[in-house]
């Protein structure tokens, strides 16, 4: 007994993992369902082609660019510009990564941004949607550099042609710091003609006209965007790649709405890029050539110092050059020496004649005469004077001094001797003063001579620093002429190939669309009927139940046509051969191959209220009524009984509560309490009677085996309608009187869970000999298209259409609210 119950259990097990997913039974449930299939793919189709006629296309542009190699010698005119390097000159990196980050840089972007005017979008209205323009809008609108720089917010305005004037509304905020702005403020002005300007706190905007259209009505929508902001755009749009690792060729790319725009910003952006990098270059070249012009001036200044001290020296050396200044002193020094010698010499002549005239004894006696004396007047004085006095002389020889004849003469030698003196004192002080200054002349010249090796030195030096000086002063004015042939001649770092040509439309692709939205068409359905069927937590169909449980499959009820169904319920008609009888007649003959000899009791129970036990027990009994046997129905459901109310038997008192009150219940006292169906002749009915306080206690009496005893003897087929198995457990201790359990399920309804239970009590042997049967599909759902063989065979696809059968037997929860009301006048089975 316990191995049969393991057994049980790991199929039990076997199953439920198993049974997780049905993959053959999803794709039968969408054959089934390809309407639902097909009018997703229209409605998908539909919408990709509205998506395509309305969305805006994007264009793409490309063009291939070349990057010129530096070659740093002959990047500059003339080989020895090389040299610059050595005042700050330094080469931009040839790196095609570099290059293709600068491409792609925003500073660059914003640059293209700003000399296409990129930054101003205009959109024009059209029916279903704004179609943006370039170039051919009839107004052009810009706002002042200034301002357009600091514009963190953009302006929006629009532009209205009404009553042949121009109707400018908008808004804008006006920037107070690079993240933050005041505003919004409005903009209302009307002009007559254009152009115009409008005065705002964000800047001046300023209207022209462009030639274009704009009639009455028109409108155009204005945006004014900062070049930074839209740089940002424009450079991750742009797409820059390398054709290949041994070239220099780059492939540029970029998308946008409008194809020509595309080619625009593309041989912008190029441009943009030589201009960037001839400006780096020639801010090398103008750094170059300021700092030469810096140099120049104060070489200049230092220059002019030096030869200003080199003139001044030589002013206060009173030279012209150094040799010939030379040379002039030692010829002046040696004609000052003479000359000081000749004014000496004349001196020591003067103070001789003076010595010698002075003397008592040489008074009237002749004086030296031609003695050199270089005064003429002097020696004339004296020549006179020596005639007299030889003519004295003479005369004294023969008369004495008082001679009348000598004494003239004596009065003239007097007198020429004084004037020979004052001559001489004259001289000599002239001669004092000539050799005084040609004694100084001398000395000056002397000392020329010998401060002659100090001047070369100090010549020599102020030489040197002049000599620097000028040949740096040289060099540079030569770089300088180096430098402005360098920043004349600037070549491009990079050309294009080929112009920018606009490309085709790559957004949104037609075939693509329609494939999404085919897929889509499909997919959604699929999705839908997927999640359904992984969601559902009830069973639909057979397939369901087979997955769950190994336990026999008796029958599949369907729903039940109202108008089928006469009193009780009852859908099983003699006579007739439509399909309700026959499924009834399969369950039928289905349990008859489960019943052994003897057996006769059958037992129908479920998981909870409302799933068709009381209608499939009805039913089946009349099934088995129409085979002339005698069958009787007991309801044992005695918390919630319903076989009086479906049965339309007023009698509440009368039932099998009644009989098993006593210990041994008398054949009797069952007759007594046994009614007919009247339905069929062969149909009894032995029903639950009055409500007791303990009905687990009361089947659980002995009693219960004796009234079975008794049925058991007076009829065929005994039929056991009972409570839900998983609500109370009053079925389990009726299983005792039973051979076979019908454990009844419904589609729709039962959850996929209950069958745990019922496997579970099938292998522990709680109920004996347990088969399931399915109730409750409705076939008009395409999900039972498995039950279509039904409709194959006789007449039975000419039955009602059993439909209303989902609103059967609900009967909620058992609780003690409703639970025993004998007036409640819904019919739940």
């Amino acid at each position: 007994m316990e191995e049969n119950k393991n057994l049980g259990l790991e199929k039990v097990q076997e199953v439920a993992e198993k049974s997780f997913f049905n993959f053959q039974k999803l794709i039968t449930t969408y054959i089934l369902n390809w309407k639902w299939f097909l009018l997703s793919l229209i409605i998908c189709l539909g919408l990709a082609a509205i998506k395509l006629r309305y969305s805006t296309p994007i264009y793409q542009s490309h063009a291939k660019f070349l990057v010129k190699a530096e070659d740093n010698s002959s990047s500059r005119a003339g080989g020895n510009i090389r040299s610059m390097t050595n005042l700050g000159i330094m080469s931009n990196s040839a790196g095609l990564e570099n290059e293709i980050e600068i491409l792609k840089s925003r500073t660059l972007a914003a640059d293209a941004v700003r000399d296409l005017k990129l930054y101003t979008t205009y959109t024009t209205e059209g029916r279903l949607k704004d179609v943006q323009s370039y170039r051919n809008q009839p107004i052009t609108v810009d706002l002042d550099s200034a301002h357009l720089e600091r514009l963190n917010v953009p302006i929006r305005m629009t532009i209205e042609r009404k009553d042949n004037k121009y109707v400018v509304t908008g808004t804008y905020y006006v920037p107070v710091s690079d993240e933050h702005s005041a505003g919004p403020y409005s903009i209302e002005k009307t002009f007559n003609s254009l152009p115009a300007t409008i005065g705002t706190r964000a800047g001046i905007i300023s209207l022209n006209s462009n030639g274009g259209s704009f009639s009455n009505g028109s409108l155009l929508k204005v945006t004014i965007n900062s070049p930074k902001n839209m740089a940002g755009s424009y450079a991750g749009r742009l797409s820059v790649s390398n054709l290949g690792k041994g070239t220099s060729i780059l492939n540029l790319s970029i998308t946008d709405p409008i194809a020509k725009r595309a080619s625009d910003y593309i041989r912008q952006l190029t441009v943009c890029y030589n201009r960037q990098a001839n400006d780096d270059k020639n801010m090398i070249a103008l750094r170059t050539e300021e700092f030469i012009n810096s140099r120049l001036e104060k070489i200049s200044g230092e220059l002019g110092t030096t030869e200003g001290a080199l003139e001044s020296y030589k002013k206060s050396q009173g030279m012209t050059t150094l040799g010939t200044s030379a040379s002039m002193a030692a010829g002046n020094t040696d004609a000052f020496e003479k000359e000081l010698a000749d004014a000496s010499t004349q001196l020591a002549l003067l103070n001789e004649l003076s010595t010698i005239m002075n003397q008592s004894g040489n008074k009237y006696q002749l004086l030296p005469a031609d003695v050199g004396l270089s005064d003429g007047a002097t020696a004339s004085l004296i020549n006179r004077y020596n005639e007299i006095a030889l003519e004295r002389n003479r005369m004294l020889r023969t008369s004495s001094e008082s001679n009348p004849a000598v004494i003239p003469l004596t009065s003239q030698l007097d007198d020429l001797g004084n004037s020979i003196r004052r001559s001489m004192t004259q001289n000599r002080r002239n001669l004092e003063v000539k050799r005084n200054s040609l004694s100084s002349q001398y000395s000056k010249y002397a000392g020329r001579v010998s401060a002659t090796p100090e001047q070369e030195r100090i010549l020599n030096q102020i030489g040197r620093q002049q000599d620097v000086k000028s040949g740096l002063y040289l060099m540079l004015l030569q770089k300088r002429e180096e430098n402005s042939i360098s920043l004349a001649a600037t070549a491009d770092k990079g050309r294009l190939i080929d112009p920018p040509l606009p490309g085709g439309k790559v957004s949104p692709k037609s075939g693509s669309i329609m494939l999404v939205g085919g897929l889509l068409g499909l997919a959604i359905p699929a999705l839908v009927f997927f999640l359904l069927q992984l969601l559902r937590y009830k069973i639909e169909g057979h397939e369901d139940v087979a997955e769950r449980t190994k336990l026999p499959i008796l029958a599949d009820v369907p729903v039940a046509d109202e108008s089928a169904k006469t009193k009780a319920g009852i859908v099983v008609h003699e006579n007739q051969n439509n399909q309700m009888e026959e499924i009834f007649r399969s369950m039928r003959t289905n349990l008859q191959f489960m019943l052994h000899e003897n057996e006769k009791v059958i037992l129908l129970t479920s998981t909870t209220s409302g799933e068709g036990k009381t209608f499939n027990a009805a039913n089946l009994a009349v099934s088995f009524a129409l085979l002339n046997k005698k069958v009787i129905l007991v309801g044992l459901d005695i918390r919630k009984p319903r076989l009086a109310e479906l049965f339309e038997i007023n009698d509440h008192k009368s039932g099998i509560t009644q009989i098993l009150t006593h210990d041994h219940p008398t054949e009797e006292l069952i007759k007594e309490n046994i009614l007919p169906s009247g339905v069929n002749d062969n149909l009894d009915l032995l029903m639950a009677g009055p409500i007791p306080p303990n009905p687990t206690e009361l089947i659980s009496r002995s009693s219960l085996e004796d009234v079975f005893k008794v049925l058991r003897e007076k009829y065929d087929y005994v039929l056991i309608d009972t409570a839900p198995v998983g609500l109370v457990t009053d079925t389990l201790q009726i299983g005792r009187v039973a051979d076979v359990t019908i454990y009844m399920c419904r589609a729709d309804f039962t959850p996929k869970s209950a069958f745990d239970l019922v496997n579970q009590l099938a292998a522990e042997e709680k109920l004996p000999n347990v088969a399931i049967v399915l109730n409750g599909i409705d076939m008009s759902k395409k999900k039972y298209g498995y039950y279509y063989g039904y409709k194959s065979y006789g007449k039975y696809a000419y039955y009602g259409k059993y439909r209303r059968y989902s609103s059967y037997g609900s009967y909620g929860t058992y609780n003690n609210s409703n639970y025993g009301n004998k007036n409640d006048t819904s019919v739940k089975r």
